[in-house]
This record gives structure tokens, sequence and C-alpha cells, in this order.
């Protein structure tokens, strides 16, 4: 089973940009789809981005459109989450996660998990 692991969170100003990504370990990401939530405390788990096994189809979340950017390097074993213009509201845990299934859009049910990155945004 594959494992996965986020990078690239951090600290950015309200404005600014960050690049997150989610590399598979033990295998590739090859024919799985990926989808990118984010939790803050108190809120359950949000869909943020998600693209299908092949990189064709693309989900994202009303909040994120045209800001937020999915992409997927198969040779590289990744998956990116560009983040642009980004807000305070922005700021959370941000997960990424497998579809066996290879669909990727919001109503699927994705597993296995990574073990998150931290995004804050300051004002």
């Amino acid at each position: 089973q594959v494992q996965l692991v986020e990078s690239g969170g951090g600290l950015v100003q309200a404005g600014g940009s960050l690049r997150l990504s989610c590399r598979g370990s033990g295998r590739t990401l090859m024919g799985y789809a990926v989808g990118w939530f984010r939790q803050t405390p108190g809120k359950g788990r949000e869909f943020v981005a998600g693209i299908n096994w092949s990189g064709a189809s693309t989900y994202y979340a009303d909040s994120v459109k045209g800001r937020f950017s999915i992409w997927r390097d198969d040779k590289a074993k990744l998956v990116y989450l560009q983040m642009n213009s980004l807000k305070p509201d922005d700021a959370a845990v941000y997960y990424c996660a497998a579809d066996p299934t290879g669909v990727g859009n919001p109503g699927t049910d994705f597993g296995p998990w990574g073990q998150g990155t931290q995004v804050t945004v300051s004002s």
C-alpha cells in the first residue's frame, strides 16, 4: 500500500504563495488519484483539490478556485498543490490522500492519508 508524505508548509504573509508536495513512499502514486484536504481546530477535514490518476481531471473547492492549482509529476512520484493569493482563512494543516479508484473527486472515499503539513498565513 502506498504511503504519502507531505512537505512544503510554512509561514507566509497574506497574498503570498506556497507550494505543497505530496510524495508516494513505498510505491509510486501512478494509478492513484490524489486529493488535498485541510483541517483547522474544531472543524472537519475539508476537500481542497483533487486530481485523477492521469492528471486529465482536476477538482477544486469553490473557496480556492482561481488561486490554487493541483498537478502531478508521476516520474518524480509527486503531486503538487500551488497556493497563490493566500488568505488567513487558508491557514490549516494540509493533508494529501490517495484514491485507489483513480477518480479523485470530492465524493471519493480517500485513503491512505499523509501526516499533514502546517500552513500559517499572517495578516
